[in-house]
């Protein structure tokens, strides 16, 4: 998608997509989710936001979730990101040359960097579990050094 320069990131939304969830993701340039979707109808609605690049997560056993890869890989320039659930999983000959892992897996919203690549994680904008924050995040990767951007909801 060599367009793209706001890239909104979901992850965990276990089968509740929240209108505040939509709300914050709407402007985005393109929405990435980590996994963990739980019903096909998320997957349209995101998609009537903004175009699509999800990946299925361990509870994503349906029929209808079969489609989805495990892992994706999204051209942004200047950024080049790899998607996956669970960050457990990583491959990291496969992942090499990429400048962002976005994961999902944890509902902990939060990002690193490491040996130059930028690891993000939007936490979880499902269900509540336990005291961890309800999150989606944005990034715009037109603006270096990327910045992401969490929004509680």
């Amino acid at each position: 998608m060599t367009g793209a320069r706001l890239i909104g990131l979901i992850s965990d939304t276990h089968g509740l997509l929240r209108p505040e969830a939509l709300a914050a993701l709407r402007g985005s340039d393109l929405i990435i989710h980590a996994g963990d979707i739980g019903a096909p109808d998320i997957l349209d609605q995101l998609r009537a936001t903004a175009p699509l690049v999800a990946v299925r997560g361990n509870i994503d056993t349906a029929g209808w979730a079969s489609k989805l890869p495990l892992t994706a890989e999204v051209q942004a320039p200047p950024a080049r990101i790899f998607v996956l659930h669970d960050l457990m999983e990583l491959d990291r000959e496969r992942a090499a040359g990429f400048n962002i892992i976005v994961s999902g897996h944890s509902h902990k919203p939060g990002h690193s960097e490491r040996d130059g690549v930028l690891y993000v994680n939007p936490g979880s904008a499902g269900p509540r579990r336990f005291r961890l924050p309800i999150t989606v995040a944005r990034i715009d990767v037109k603006h270096l050094p990327w910045q992401v951007d969490f929004i509680e909801l």
